[in-house]
């Protein structure tokens, strides 16, 4: 987050919010990246080859074993990649199309304003997969650290198999002194709903009794619980399966077990050390500002087309990207502002307990829905009319957001 030359100070921004959440606080753009977070949600299809690997898969354990090399691989974007996205305006859209190269298509939306909330929906072109979810992360100063809590359920359907899980949350260490650095923690249950059977994860903490970094391992369990598989690698490097019985030798020896363990994926992080230079990004994550052909087949809502303040930071004017910003904030404030006055005259007449009449102003091409298999009814749904692509009916996100 801090950068030579960007004349930022992040104390100078944090000092007061020790313990707070950050999602009202306005951030300058010397801690940001050049992405919305709406693209940052879509990275996590930087690893869909393993989609269609699980889909295609046989066997109930190697398709929950590509599944978690799955989860651990979306985890690995965050690798060097200390810069905070900026925050999508109520509304905002991202849609990322990669059906020619790699058979999958995309939509995001900002549906929330506070608490922030932003909803995906991606399948594949063959119908093999879908893959949807609403995130609403949680940023915490601690002080020394950043914690980011992504709350949400994702889920994962098959034409014959669902599963679903939760993200872990991360912690940025070092953000006043020292260099800075992410880990990954918490524990994680990836479920099938057609038979019970699970994997469950333990993303570990470094720390002074076990000073190892990056450390994911756990178990693929049938219905009654009987361990089938262990797990166990590192989210920034590789991710195995080994037997359970040679898991416990390992375990009593001390001794990584490397015999009758079979890789289930090598996580591409960031790794190249010219990525440093660019916040960090994967080649995927590089192309994510990409003009996705014609312009206009995009909504006048898509984050390439209003975040000039993105566009600027890319090109390296920061002085515009901040003044950019700023404006749209300010905007959005105003916007906000006129939406629950609005609610205010209409209240006499809204059922008490009509829950589209909020701040979050509900989404466009998404609605509020009960996850029928995780049963929460904080979940959002995509009504497939994006694909239309009738824009008149996208909102005036920004000034410069007219069709």
């Amino acid at each position: 987050m801090r950068r030579d030359g960007d004349g930022c100070n992040i104390w100078s921004v944090l000092k007061n919010c020790i313990g707070k959440e950050l999602s009202r606080v306005s951030i300058p753009v010397g801690f940001n990246e050049p992405l919305s977070f709406l693209q940052r949600l879509s990275e996590q299809l930087e690893h869909s080859h393993l989609l269609y690997l699980a889909e295609r898969c046989d066997s109930a354990v190697g398709r929950l074993e590509l599944i978690s090399a799955f989860t651990v691989a979306c985890a690995s974007s965050n690798w060097g990649r200390i810069w905070k996205p900026f925050n999508p305006l109520l509304g905002e859209t991202f849609e990322l199309d990669r059906s020619k190269d790699r058979g999958f298509r995309m939509v995001c939306e900002q549906v929330c304003h506070h608490p922030p909330i932003s909803a995906f929906h991606a399948e594949a072109t063959d119908g093999s997969w879908i893959f949807h979810g609403s995130v609403n992360p949680k940023l915490t100063f601690w002080g020394k650290s950043i914690e980011i809590e992504p709350r949400g359920d994702l889920t994962l359907e098959f034409p014959r198999q669902v599963f679903t899980w939760r993200n872990v949350s991360c912690k940025i260490h070092n953000v006043i002194v020292g260099k800075m650095w992410i880990e990954s923690f918490g524990n994680s249950v990836i479920l099938s709903h057609s038979n019970g059977c699970r994997a469950e994860l333990n993303w570990h903490l470094a720390s002074w009794r076990n000073p190892e970094h990056h450390r994911v391992d756990g178990y693929i369990l049938d219905s009654s619980k009987t361990r089938l598989r262990a797990l166990y690698g590192k989210w920034v490097d590789g991710f195995y399966s080994i037997p359970v019985e040679s898991w416990k030798a390992h375990k009593s020896t001390a001794s990584m077990p490397l015999s009758r363990s079979r890789k289930c994926n090598s996580p591409s992080t960031a790794a190249s050390l010219a990525s440093l230079k660019f916040y960090g990004f994967t080649r995927f994550a590089m192309q994510l500002n990409d003009d996705a052909g014609d312009d206009c087949a995009l909504p006048p809502t898509d984050c390439r087309r209003i975040r000039a303040d993105i566009r600027a930071l890319e090109a390296g004017d920061a002085d515009t990207a901040q003044s950019v910003k700023s404006r749209l904030e300010e905007w959005q404030r105003l916007r906000l502002q006129q939406q629950r006055q609005q609610q205010k005259s209409t209240s006499a007449s809204a059922s008490a307990g009509d829950s589209s009449s909020s701040e979050a102003g509900g989404g466009v091409w998404f609605r509020r829905w009960r996850n029928p298999y995780t049963k929460r009814d904080d979940d959002w749904q995509f009504t497939g009319e994006y694909w239309t692509r009738d824009w008149a009916r996208c909102p005036l996100v920004c000034p410069d957001s007219a069709p």
